[in-house]
């Protein structure tokens, strides 16, 4: 992408006068995992993207192996390998290891809770930072943003939804917090990697299945197997992380590091806004050859009892344990603040202007 470039021009131009030092010195082979496959659109692009600032601005002092799922063969065990050295680093989503790092769950997303802007506001200057590390620490991790989808659609359905009664006993594939609220108003909720989640759908075995919006659906072929799309309540700006052995990261010289800082931030900003972009280029197509997609929203009762669902979920996280209430009482209080500019700038901004 064009910002990519200009921001690797501008790098190799800061580093010039020092880079005649710098190629002497010790090259770094470094080694990631990630949870999407090799040609996943826009997700394993971000990585793509990162190994290739680390390796310029460090004049190849950096140099970092991606291995994508088809390859480690565990998508859901990023954490895992990552934590026990298997890899230096990854590239996944915190909510898919609610079960062994329940607090991690939290930096990717929650219902109804911030949008990309407002998670990233957050994260670097209302504590986000602070309270991800807090968590990841006592594993021997860092876990920095890796990119943004921003708000997710809430999933493809092979019904309407009219009413709560509707989500009983519908066999969902939905991860992370909203796995649980699903479940708590009586959906089955299921969690399968993005290759098996096309199958699941044409042969019947799940209802329904939530992934992310038209620029990752639309590849997987959701579209030819359900008619409805629905708008989302679930992940209103869902981060995934880089992952960072601690061992590793002690190994590496102040400057690599600060590279390696650099190169997320800026990879995790390019996926953010390469999902705007690819997001709307995807629906308008998926629009013109399909027309029998229909797009829909949850009806009020619905989104009510997700939110009141979702609300009670995490007062009974609070009360167990002292640090899930630090974090959502965190975010709750930013999202307090944040949202009052939100509602007077942007959402005003796009009700006053709408032509619909």
């Amino acid at each position: 992408m064009n910002l990519r470039k200009t921001f690797l021009a501008a790098v190799a131009l800061a580093t010039s006068a020092f880079s005649g030092v710098s190629t002497a010195q010790e090259t770094y082979n470094l080694s990631l995992a990630q949870t999407w496959g090799p040609n996943m659109v826009i997700l394993s692009e971000t990585t793509k993207h990162f190994a290739e600032m680390a390796e310029k601005m460090s004049n190849g002092r950096l140099q970092i192996r991606i291995d994508p799922a088809n390859k480690h063969k565990a998508p859901f065990g990023i954490f895992d390998l990552v934590r026990s050295g298997q890899y230096d680093m990854g590239h996944t989503a915190s909510y898919y290891y609610k079960g062994s790092i329940p607090n991690a769950m939290y930096f990717t997303t929650i219902p109804f809770g911030l949008i990309a802007p407002e998670m990233y506001a957050w994260f670097y200057y209302g504590g986000g930072m602070e309270l991800m590390e807090k968590v990841y620490k006592p594993y021997g991790v860092l876990s920095f943003p890796g990119g943004n989808t921003g708000n997710q659609m809430g999933g493809w359905y092979n019904k309407e939804i009219n009413s709560v009664d509707d989500l009983k006993g519908l066999k969902i594939r939905t991860p992370g917090f909203a796995g649980e609220v699903m479940s708590a108003l009586g959906a089955a909720v299921v969690n399968l990697p993005p290759g098996e989640l096309y199958g699941a759908m044409e042969r019947g075995t799940i209802d329904a299945v939530e992934w992310v919006g038209p620029a990752l659906d639309f590849p997987l072929g959701f579209q030819q197997v359900a008619k409805y799309y629905y708008s989302g309540w679930q992940e209103p700006g869902a981060e995934v992380q880089f992952l960072i052995n601690d061992k590793t990261w002690d190994k590496l010289p102040a400057d690599l590091q600060e590279i390696l800082r650099v190169a997320m931030r800026t990879a995790a900003y390019d996926m953010y806004i390469e999902s705007v972009h690819k997001n709307a280029v995807a629906w308008d197509e998926m629009k013109e050859k399909y027309p029998n997609v229909t797009h829909k929203v949850f009806p009020p009762q619905v989104i009510n009892a997700l939110r009141d669902t979702t609300e009670k979920l995490l007062d009974e996280e609070k009360a167990k344990d002292p640090l899930a209430k630090e974090i959502i009482e965190s975010q709750r209080n930013y999202q307090k603040v944040v949202r009052k500019w939100i509602d007077i700038s942007d959402k005003a901004y796009l009700n006053s202007v709408s032509t619909d």
